[in-house]
């Protein structure tokens, strides 16, 4: 009964390690919620292409002015990408030190909960690990201030 426990106890080691995250993935996932963001400050559509999946979706909701009623909103990979080329263009969409805090909810070996605090809003990221590279594939996202949406 003995040796059977040290095995089990054994191979749940081993196994465990084989497929945890990697202090490097801890760092991947970051820069990819960076590269998310940084696109837009600095239009550069290459490095939002670099972080996200082409079939990311990001969601938020929205407010009908006129009716009041409440309804999801849905942007998706190629959208964003136009986006990085254009948000920032005159240079007044960030302040000249944009906030940019990543906060690792949740890490395993192929996927990560990030939240990213910018400046005006909250982006809850689902990231996985895919043919070796963190790819976004889930974004939902919030002002600060919810009446602005």
């Amino acid at each position: 009964m003995k040796s059977h426990f040290v095995f089990f106890a054994f191979f749940a080691i081993i196994s465990s390690s084989a497929f945890s995250q990697t202090k490097q993935d801890s760092l991947d996932i970051k820069q990819v919620a960076l590269d998310y963001i940084e696109a837009q400050h600095n239009l550069n559509p290459e490095q939002f292409e670099r972080a996200a999946h082409p079939r990311m979706v990001k969601r938020t909701f929205w407010k009908d002015k006129t009716s009041k009623k409440e309804y999801l909103g849905e942007t998706f990979t190629d959208y964003m990408v136009m986006l990085s080329e254009v948000y920032n263009r005159n240079g007044d969409r960030f302040p000249k030190k944009p906030k940019k805090e990543v906060i690792l909810l949740d890490v395993s070996d192929r996927t990560a909960s990030v939240k990213l605090i910018a400046d005006e809003w909250i982006d809850y990221m689902h990231i996985i690990k895919i043919n070796d590279a963190w790819k976004i594939v889930n974004v939902l996202w919030q002002y600060n201030d919810t009446t602005k949406h």
